[in-house]
């Protein structure tokens, strides 16, 4: 199968904010992506508001209802506000990931088992809005099992070091990637990825996991629709997903 490509929103919404006026608009370009074909949208609101804010995530949630079969995916850190807040958008996927909220962006998986007394009954509280429930994995991470026990319904690989790296080391961390996600099918868990995925990176990540569900991809993307336009940039991605070796 091919992974849908959900587009990450916080980027445009980071530049927006550099001042007080409302361009670019993020709900304009999320109808523009998925117009293209992007087959959801994806935000990570933090406390702070430095990108995606509260009534940013209310108005894309309007504007997927507007598209049947579109894909809201809101991710961050699983307090009593985030939780609160998928109780009132009720999105299709909630992402929990270990984020402190001063981080510039996520930067590693779970540890599941030292978390697990806060991830169970988060995890319980976001399907019961009818989300699902991703967790944000490392390559290589041996707690899957607990995470298809707490009721998790997918993990979202880390994939930052595999952008990050050389020649030399992508192969590696390619497998360990493959092998993980190997892992998580055999648990039942659904399999997504993103951080610094590319149009250069991305065909062999999705012929190394053929089980990928969904890739959620931001920086890269924005940067790259500042060259092409984001309907042209969200066709190239797409492409990039069904690349044939």
């Amino acid at each position: 199968m091919t992974a849908k490509l959900s587009v990450n929103l916080n980027g445009p919404a980071y530049l927006r904010n550099r001042r007080p006026l409302p361009w670019p608009d993020v709900v304009q370009l999320g109808r523009i992506a998925l117009e293209a074909g992007a087959a959801g949208l994806t935000v990570h609101p933090r406390p702070d508001g430095r990108h995606i804010r509260r009534d940013d995530v209310f108005a894309l949630a309007a504007l997927i209802d507007g598209f049947p079969g579109a894909e809201f995916n809101i991710e961050g850190y699983p307090d009593e506000p985030f939780l609160g807040l998928l109780a009132q958008v009720r999105p299709t996927q909630a992402t929990f990931v270990p984020d402190a909220p001063e981080q510039a962006t996520s930067d590693h998986g779970w540890s599941i088992a030292a978390a697990a007394r806060q991830l169970e009954p988060a995890i319980a509280a976001a399907k019961a809005t009818g989300a699902r429930v991703s967790l944000f994995v490392d390559a290589g991470s041996t707690e899957l099992s607990l995470a298809a026990a707490m009721g998790a319904d997918r993990i979202e690989l880390y994939t930052g070091p595999y952008g990050a790296a050389g020649p030399a080391e992508q192969l590696a961390i390619l497998r360990a990637l493959a092998a993980t996600a190997q892992t998580a099918a055999g648990l039942g868990l659904g399999v997504n990825a993103g951080h610094d995925l590319t149009l250069d990176n991305l065909p062999a990540l999705a012929r190394a996991i053929p089980m990928l569900a969904e890739v959620s991809i931001g920086h890269r993307l924005t940067a790259d629709a500042l060259i092409h336009g984001m309907a042209q940039t969200v066709r190239l991605y797409l492409r990039a997903l069904a690349e044939e070796p």
